[in-house]
């Protein structure tokens, strides 16, 4: 029997703050809308990595009202009518199903899709396409989701992990692997046990479904969430869809799809579903600033800059002020990032901690520099 034809969409997933970019990244212009690393935004590059296999008008995006419009003016003209908006946040698994609902409807049935993030950074684009293709072909099969999955260069705490087992499949020359089960943020000596086995990977958040599988298993694990958007649906290009959106969105689960969908679906026993791909594609989910430094630095010790500048004694420094002359005396691996309304400094290695200077913004009430 010939198996029918589907069409292939790209969900990004655009919708975060990005809090450890902080000053640059705002509630309006956060991470991923910002030129973190090149000339272009990370939207513009997960963008462009994409349209060799979708076409502009396959590709939506799932954001929130407040940087909707900022969003689309980054979006080829095709995909600016594929944005939707969240009226309020409710993780990812709320966010597939919405957009997941819109592409059967414009598709007029099934469909498969890739879910990607829009915010992260890949340095061997044709590589990583030929796994997205790899990816396609092997959800494909109804009931079989599938994962990318990162090889750890590090025990990092901070990434769930994927387990492999058994012998692989091969698909267009890459191994795919079933998976036994997913991890969530190990500790540090949980994650070096999981990094020197070599069964495992990063979950880089980056998922392969098709429409009908995914809507099954959400039904089966998050059915109020899957009812509540089947309801919405009947409303999808109606002048009633805002008003039921609202309606709706509030009441859903606010869980990942994570621990919602793909976790479950591997504790299933005989469960043969979920498949992870391991991609050596130069991955970074650049996660603070510290990781752009260490993304764009060529040699350990180097000074990077915005504009021109001069160091005297310093070594290792990112010094972000592209409207200034910079010039930096004896210190060592910090990062410096200025904007018009805020400078920030801190040790390279307290990176990660940005992020609280910008909940101490929000309990301040200082909405003017979030």
């Amino acid at each position: 029997m010939t198996r029918p034809t589907l069409t292939t969409h790209a969900i990004i997933l655009a919708g975060g703050r990005g809090t450890r970019f902080w000053p640059r990244s705002r509630t309006r212009t956060p991470k991923q809308l910002l030129n973190i690393v090149g000339k272009t935004t990370m939207l513009q590059q997960t963008v462009a990595r994409l349209r060799p296999i979708f076409p502009a008008g396959h590709i939506w995006s799932v954001t929130n009202t407040e940087q909707a419009a900022a969003l689309r003016k980054q979006l080829p003209l095709a995909a600016r009518r594929r944005v939707l908006t969240e009226p309020v946040g409710r993780n990812t698994a709320a966010a597939i199903a919405l957009a997941a609902i819109h592409v059967r409807h414009a598709a007029r049935g099934d469909a498969l899709l890739a879910v990607l993030p829009a915010d992260h950074y890949i340095a061997r684009p044709e590589l990583y396409r030929e796994m997205v293709r790899a990816a396609l072909q092997v959800a494909l099969e109804p009931e079989r989701m599938v994962v990318l999955g990162i090889l750890p260069t590090r025990p990092d705490t901070g990434f769930g992990y994927v387990e492999r087992m058994g012998e692989p499949l091969q698909v267009n020359g890459h191994p795919v692997y079933a998976v036994r089960r997913f991890t969530e943020k190990p500790q540090l000596e949980i994650a070096r046990q999981y990094v020197a086995s070599g069964n495992y990977q990063w979950n880089a958040g980056m998922f392969f479904w098709r429409v009908s599988t995914f809507l099954v298993a959400l039904k089966k694990f998050l059915p109020t969430t899957h009812d509540a958007l089947e309801a919405l649906s009947s409303h999808i290009g109606k002048r009633s869809y805002d008003a039921a959106l609202k309606r709706t969105y509030g009441k859903l689960e606010n869980i990942s799809v994570d621990y919602a969908v793909l976790e479950r679906a591997t504790r299933e026993e005989g469960a043969s579903r979920v498949f992870v791909i391991p991609a050596e594609i130069g991955w970074s989910d650049i996660g603070s600033w510290a990781a752009v430094y260490e993304l764009v630095a060529r040699q350990p010790g180097e000074n990077i800059l915005a504009s021109d500048g001069h160091t005297v004694d310093a070594t290792g420094n990112f010094l972000w002020s592209p409207d200034k002359f910079v010039a930096a005396i004896g210190v060592h691996n910090l990062v410096v990032v200025e904007t018009p309304d805020a400078l920030l400094i801190c040790p390279r290695d307290r990176a990660q901690d940005v992020s609280k200077i910008v909940k101490a913004l929000e309990e301040k009430k200082l909405k003017h520099l979030l």
